[in-house]
């Protein structure tokens, strides 16, 4: 009989979660202060990053608002479009994976 002693070596994998871009749309009824209104006061963004943004949806058609966890991606979405129906707008937004 051998007095040896086992042990289980485990190793633990942290996945990080995959994170999810908030892309406005550009349409022909959206004014570009409102949507620099939502970038600043719903994605945090400062004046000038706000007005690259809304440059980048009015001459591409799309721009990354930000880049959160899925839930936050998800409530930032319904935040500005219940901001956008409430101020008469039709701005879309698409939630893609980063």
């Amino acid at each position: 009989m051998s007095d040896t002693i086992l042990k289980e070596k485990t190793t633990n994998k942290v996945q990080v979660p995959k994170m999810y871009k908030v892309i406005l749309l550009n349409d022909d009824y959206t004014t570009m202060d409102f949507v620099i209104e939502i970038l600043t006061n719903v994605f945090n963004k400062n004046e000038a990053e706000a007005i690259m943004i809304m440059l980048s949806v009015h001459r591409q058609g799309k721009g990354v608002a930000g880049i959160y966890s899925l839930d936050i991606a998800q409530t930032k979405v319904k935040i500005v479009k219940d901001m956008a129906r409430e101020h008469g707008h039709p701005l879309q937004l698409t939630i893609e994976v980063e």
